[in-house]
């Protein structure tokens, strides 16, 4: 619309200038007001429009001439059309020339526009002469609104060093480069990566600075977030307890490619090439240990340990094909148990875990958590000796049936006391530990102490000829406790366990941990039987309600069953099918399970007679067997329901 009215305009001005020529008695250059004319079509901003105007201009300055002279002479009206005809002239190329320049200026502008970053144009003042459209969107301020402005009030900058220090720099070297902070319109603050160059007049003064700015603020934010989590790191891994190697796997790692080429899998190459573990055990490049590793060791200089992995590892290890084998199948980590050289050619024993990189961000570095288990060993040893020693003592003594079953009930918890102990201080070796797991198992111990302080207890009571305790029991936590305790010798056969007890079963009453006492018994005598055997290891715990409302526990396993010439004896006192078994457990479960139901007052009146026994569950207890086929016990128990019916 603007357009039309420099247009229109330029036609009435040049009409009025015509008008004014022919008919006005005056005699001077009238024609050269036809500059206005191209001056005013020159707002345009169009090249036509110029040329337009200017022939306009042009036709009517020599028409306007005609008419008032007829080409009569060639005098001073002459002259004075030449004169305004070359006014005309130069105007328009005047016009031209300044629109090209603007057309120039114009598009660099829309060059600086299209940038994602923030620009402006101040003079030496600050003054904002330019404002861009990125600066416009991120700061929040128009061109209109910003444009007049002192730049640092606006913005409310902030500099890394004083300003006066900044601007001599720029003023110095024409350029400056650095951080620093804007305020938006909302308050937002702004850290931006700062470019800014200085405009010279001819004489060498500055009369602008241009200023380019990048906004790094959540850059900024990562690199502060990166860098604290680095300290974090680097003082977790100088600090902790547990030995801590970083290693650099990416020898192996081209090695492992190689093999991969030529389109051999890396098992077959492996099993066809074993020297290839001694050549990657050398390949592997120890790049930093911890404090707690140098300790481990007894060496005093941690350059000492910057070479590779051979000059650490015992001669004697097994555990470094299957950690290359897992580093090759692209597993997350890798645990194990070896030997470690020290410094003084000592062997020290070690628990260990590598985690390998999980994606190529992470590099070809793979960190080790070692922790020594010389003391655990030495322990272990111990207890080995000990165990002998007893085992020794038990075949050469001559023991009773209540002292063989004080031994075989009390060692149960004693072992579920060691069993979570150990799990306490596996999970206390994570890293980071799992506490809620340490928690855990350090409950299961203590309940497992408290169990066998129950059981002896209980003895000590029956001395006495004190009553036994029977509480009403929930089934489904009663197995629940027994599968925790044997979990971990199931685990080891690799056996799976399925548990079906159908719902909403009523309680039992009974001995909560003679019951427990029976169930593991049952499925550790599985377990055993199923060690050795080929193929599928499974074990079933069922449970439901018999048609007389009692409770029937079924424990099935498909081991290699029990032959029918053991069966009559399987539950009779020291009898047993296991080199080092007492053949104390099944008897002592069918007496728990199978002593007779009695009253209050039969209690009572068989305690006086010195008659009352440990168990008093009135269940019934039945196994069967057929060769190759397993062993199936049935445990059946009144419930709760069914004990007050009767």
């Amino acid at each position: 619309m603007s357009n039309s009215v420099y247009r229109l305009a330029a036609v009435l001005l040049a009409l009025g200038i015509f008008l004014f020529d022919v008919l006005s008695p005056l005699e001077g250059a009238i024609a050269v007001l036809y500059v206005l004319v191209v001056l005013i079509a020159a707002r345009t901003s169009r090249r036509a429009d110029v040329l337009v105007a200017a022939a306009g201009a042009i036709v009517l300055t020599v028409l306007a001439y005609v008419i008032s002279h007829a080409m009569e002479s060639f005098g001073s009206p002459a002259l004075r059309a030449a004169v305004s005809l070359a006014a005309i002239a130069i105007a328009t190329a005047l016009a031209l020339q300044s629109q090209a320049a603007t057309e120039t200026l114009a598009a660099q502008a829309r060059l600086l526009n299209l940038s994602h970053d923030m620009i402006f144009v101040r003079d030496i003042r600050g003054v904002i002469t330019f404002w861009n459209d990125a600066a416009a969107e991120v700061y929040g301020w128009t061109a209109a609104e910003a444009i007049g402005r002192v730049a640092d009030e606006l913005l409310g900058t902030k500099y890394p060093a004083d300003r006066a220090v900044v601007e001599a720099a720029l003023l110095k070297s024409g350029r400056w480069e650095g951080i620093l902070e804007h305020q938006t319109r909302t308050g937002a603050r702004l850290v931006l990566d700062s470019r800014w160059a200085i405009q010279r007049d001819r004489h060498g003064n500055g009369v602008g600075v241009l200023e380019t700015h990048t906004d790094i603020t959540e850059r900024q934010t990562a690199h502060a977030a990166l860098v604290r989590s680095e300290r974090r790191y680097r003082r977790m891994f100088d600090t902790s307890r547990i030995g801590v190697i970083e290693e650099d796997w990416s020898a192996v790692q081209a090695e492992l490619a190689n093999v991969a080429e030529e389109g051999t899998s890396i098992a077959d190459h492996l099993a066809a090439n074993p020297d290839f573990y001694t050549r990657a055990r050398r390949l592997i490049r120890i790049v930093d240990v911890n404090a707690a590793f140098l300790s481990m060791l007894s060496v005093d200089d941690r350059t000492q340990f910057l070479n590779t992995l051979d000059d650490v590892l015992g001669a004697a290890d097994t555990t470094f094909p299957g950690a290359l084998v897992a580093f090759a199948r692209g597993d997350a980590f890798y645990e194990g148990e070896t030997e470690m050289v020290s410094s003084d050619g000592k062997a020290v024993p070690v628990l260990f875990t590598i985690t390998f990189p999980s994606s190529p961000d992470d590099g070809d570095k793979a960190l080790v958590y070692v922790m020594d288990i010389t003391d655990r060993k030495r322990a272990q040893d111990a207890i080995q000796q000990a165990q002998a020693e007893l085992a020794h003592a038990a075949r050469v003594a001559t023991l009773g049936e209540l002292t063989a079953s004080i031994a075989h009930e009390v060692s149960q918890p004693l072992m579920a006391v060691v069993t979570n102990g150990e799990a306490g201080m596996r999970w206390l070796r994570r890293d980071p530990p799992e506490l809620n797991e340490v928690e855990f198992a350090l409950g299961r111990a203590v309940a497992e102490g408290r169990r066998a302080s129950d059981i002896v207890k209980r003895i000590r009571a029956f001395l006495k000829k004190a009553p036994s305790h029977r509480d009403e029991l929930a089934l489904s936590a009663l197995v629940e406790d027994a599968v925790a305790l044997v979990q971990r010798e199931i685990a080891k056969a690799n056996i799976q366990l399925k548990i079906d007890l159908q719902p909403h079963l009523p309680n039992i009453r009974g001995d909560r941990v003679q019951l427990q006492q029976v169930l593991v018994n049952l499925m550790i005598n599985a377990a055993h039987a199923m060690a050795g055997q080929d193929g599928a290891r499974m074990q079933f715990i069922t449970a439901a309600k018999t048609e007389v409302d009692d409770i029937e526990i079924i424990v099935q396993d498909t081991g290699p069953g029990i032959p029918n010439e053991h069966l009559q004896r399987l539950f009779e006192p020291f009898f047993t099918t296991k080199q080092d078994g007492m053949g104390m457990g099944l008897a002592i479960c069918k007496t728990t399970i199978e002593a007779a139901r009695q009253t209050d007052i039969e209690d009572d009146a068989a305690r006086r007679l010195g008659k009352a026994g440990l168990n008093q569950h009135g269940g019934r207890m039945t196994v069967e067997s057929l060769p190759r086929q397993g062993a199936t016990f049935r445990v059946t128990l009144p419930s709760v329901d069914a004990s007050a019916t009767a």
